[in-house]
């Protein structure tokens, strides 16, 4: 009975494995446009700002925040964009290699360490970087943006006639718990638009970790190591300062808060030397994503602090950049900031404070020189201090 029953089950089996796959393709052939939509979709607010690196599709000329809001009802929650107006493509060289893990050729991203609540409606921009990302050279640029630099402010005159701030500020005015800026990306978006008007850094992305956040991702790769050349002092110096802790010399594992508190350090030095601790913990956190029981996990840590990370890159850009990060060799991660002889501390007076304040006055012509080269790819061309050590 069991060999006249065996034929019997592969004759039906045959037609019903088709029937099965057909479905399955019919499934996934009307669920496709929806997955590739989510695949492609930015995770957080654009900036909406017209892209100047080279693409190699056609790039989109947008209008400024400004015009948006004149075209949408102050009670809208989300911005209209009208009508792309296409600008002339770059082309790439013939014998140019392509860029690497289906990326486009460059993409320059602004990271935000926000002094921010979990939702990101308040706070200041504690750290800026801005990262040129090369995906045909499998290199990345980062440059140091002082938080202190004495800034024009747009697009939220209308709110106590606030015109002026410190550059950190702007992601505070711009942050939707304040009310005070109704273009499109926030905070960021508001940050993105200060660095543009005054010195000409127009990027293409963002991406916002405040320090709960930043502490959980350090934890999730289980921590860094780093190695201290001098002891770093972040004791208090007077009953306003918070306790940084104390950080002695030679090889050190920091947790997710160590790290945090060992960026954060400044009182008894300056903002340059915060910068280069934050680089510090920047290249060790790179070290430790390219550890092998770690790089595998990247995807599902991504995934994990998706709705942590305030940020307007999609799920695929994210994978292009965690895809980039082996081909890139640490000669090839390049770190930059502006000559300290340029910024001249200094101190104004801030309508929003109602009071003098310590700022860092410069010359934006000459910023904006260095900020052209960044752009292009031109500078930094080599390791300098602070680098990767």
């Amino acid at each position: 009975m069991q060999n006249q029953a065996t034929p019997s089950r592969k004759k039906y089996l045959g037609p019903g494995l088709g029937i099965l796959f057909g479905l399955l393709f019919l499934a996934i052939l009307f669920s496709y446009p929806y997955l590739r939509q989510r695949w492609s979709a930015p995770l957080g607010p654009s900036l909406l700002l017209p892209t100047l690196t080279p693409t190699d599709e056609l790039a989109i000329a947008t209008p400024s925040a400004t015009e948006i809001a004149k075209e949408n009802a102050p009670d809208q929650e989300q911005v209209t964009l009208p009508a792309p107006v296409a600008i002339e493509a770059t082309v790439m060289p013939t014998g140019t290699p392509g860029p690497l893990c289906g990326g486009p050729p460059a993409m320059v991203v602004l990271g935000i360490g926000a002094d921010s609540d979990f939702e990101y409606r308040y706070g200041l921009a504690d750290a800026m970087r801005v990262a040129r990302v090369d995906f045909v050279n499998a290199k990345v640029s980062v440059l140091s943006v002082p938080r202190d630099l004495w800034v024009e402010i747009p697009d939220i005159e209308q709110h106590y006639g606030i015109t002026h701030g410190k550059l950190n500020q702007a992601y505070f005015y711009g942050s939707p718990g304040m009310g005070y800026y109704d273009g499109p990306g926030e905070g960021p978006g508001l940050l993105a638009r200060t660095l543009d008007l005054n010195f000409g850094l127009r990027v293409d992305h963002y991406g916002a970790v405040n320090m709960e956040t930043f502490v959980k991702i350090v934890d999730a790769v289980g921590g860094i190591d780093i190695y201290l050349a001098n002891d770093v002092d972040g004791r208090p110096i007077d009953d306003q300062t918070e306790d940084m802790g104390y950080f002695y010399a030679g090889q050190q594992h920091f947790t997710g808060d160590e790290a945090l508190r060992f960026s954060r350090i400044r009182k008894k030095y300056n903002d340059f030397t915060r910068m280069d601790n934050q680089t510090l913990v920047l290249c060790s956190l790179r070290d430790k994503l390219l550890n092998a029981s770690v790089l595998p996990k990247i995807p599902q840590i991504v995934g994990a602090f998706q709705g942590a990370v305030q940020t307007d890159l999609s799920l695929e850009q994210l994978t292009q950049l965690a895809c980039l990060l082996p081909h890139i060799e640490r000669e090839d991660l390049l770190f930059a900031s502006f000559p300290q002889d340029m910024l001249k501390p200094s101190r104004v007076y801030s309508e929003a404070l109602k009071n003098e304040t310590f700022v860092l006055d410069v010359d934006n012509a000459e910023i904006r020189s260095y900020v052209d080269r960044f752009l292009d790819g031109s500078w930094p061309t080599e390791p300098k201090e602070p680098t990767c050590p």
